[in-house]
């Protein structure tokens, strides 16, 4: 009898991600909270946006063409 150890593979990994993050997605549809819901409540209420730095401004001077 030979006993073959269990060989992980590529293939094998990605579908145990993706099963798990499928079944991440149906606990919050279950829960009724949708992941746009769950990122907008974590922001904060005093952000206030974009903002154009220097840093900014000089990222956007060398990429013009």
């Amino acid at each position: 009898m030979n006993e073959k150890s269990p060989k992980l593979s590529r293939r094998a990994f990605l579908l145990s991600v993706g099963a798990g993050g499928a079944a991440g997605a149906a606990a919050l549809v279950a829960k009724g909270k949708t992941p746009a819901a769950l990122s907008a409540s974590t922001d904060s209420k005093d952000s206030r946006g974009y903002q154009e730095t220097a840093h900014v401004r000089n990222y956007y001077r060398t990429t013009q063409v």
